[in-house]
């Protein structure tokens, strides 16, 4: 039927795996931003600063951090920048957490979006100025690299890591929040945190770690994204507002919502690049208008 279409079934297949990457890029950035507003009622416009971060790192280290310090041998694989990377994006954002954030915690939301957003402006120009805005490339680690061929199809090892990985770590998080007793003080704190704290709970502990994992979420995301796409200073930029689609479309702070969202958007574009390419770039806003208009809270959420 898709040979009538003039649609081979290699390139159908091709573009589901693509959008299946795709989207599994948007469900763990969307994933960090529904933890952050559920849990924080922040509406974190760092996020995708945070996710070129951790590309950022991953690349520096492998490529420019030895020349720096004087040990040209000095390189940080792949394996170890997964884990480095969002520990320092972590904690970056732990200090703009106890020293910005916490002030406006009582405000309306738009306070913390009016913040983040201008953070996220100073965090892109300063690697603009230091290393431009062209793209640099990060290789597929050599663990990774190779495919496997399924008939015509050649499925690349690296994206295959990428989207099992992003499922596990959205697994992970969703099951600690929904189904842990940590979880459920993180998720009793925001709805009654005096109550909390009276009953021994340290909340702005809590609070604090809450923002700092879902903003190392963003950096995990960029370290995985480094070897697929360039790693540049604006590469978060062209990704947040399509990732803050995905977590409206999902509902804002519904975690399962925005995993879910954000594989099946991802799936949807890869589709649309197949029948109707010229829509591509717009099928995710076209989805979240007609789901505002049906339903303002999201498919997943809930009134507040």
């Amino acid at each position: 039927m898709f040979e009538l279409l003039g649609i081979t079934p290699q390139a159908l297949t091709s573009q589901l795996l693509i959008g299946l990457i795709n989207g599994s890029f948007y469900a763990l950035l969307s994933l960090g931003l529904a933890v952050i507003f559920g849990l924080l009622n922040v509406i974190n416009f760092t996020h995708g600063a945070q996710y070129m971060l951790g590309a950022m790192l991953a690349w520096i280290g492998l490529t420019q951090l030895g020349g720096w310090i004087g040990m040209p041998e000095l390189e940080i694989n792949y394996f170890v920048a997964l884990i480095l990377a969002p520990l320092v994006v972590g904690a970056f954002s732990v200090v703009i957490e106890k020293t910005m954030l916490k002030q406006l915690y009582h405000l309306d939301h738009l306070y913390g979006l009016l913040l983040t957003f201008g953070l996220a402006l100073v965090v892109e120009g300063m690697f603009r100025h230091w290393f431009g805005v062209l793209g640099n490339s990060y290789p597929v680690p050599e663990l990774l690299q190779g495919g496997l061929r399924v008939g015509d199809l050649f499925l690349p090892y690296y994206r295959l890591w990428v989207v099992f990985a992003a499922l596990l770590i959205c697994f992970v998080t969703w099951y600690f929040i929904e189904r842990t007793n940590l979880g459920s003080l993180l998720r009793a704190g925001t709805e009654n945190p005096k109550l909390l704290q009276a009953l021994g709970v340290n909340v702005p502990l809590l609070v604090t770690l809450t923002y700092g994992v879902g903003c190392a979420l963003a950096a995990v995301a960029g370290v995985m994204a480094a070897p697929i796409y360039q790693v540049t200073a604006i590469m978060g930029s062209n990704l947040i507002i399509v990732v803050f689609a995905v977590v409206v479309i999902g509902g804002m702070g519904s975690i399962a919502g925005s995993i879910i969202t954000g594989l099946g958007l991802g799936v949807v574009e890869g589709l649309t690049k197949v029948f109707y390419p010229q829509a591509s770039s717009v099928s995710i806003f076209v989805i979240m208008i007609i789901v505002l208009l049906i339903k303002p809270a999201g498919l997943f959420g809930r009134v507040r």
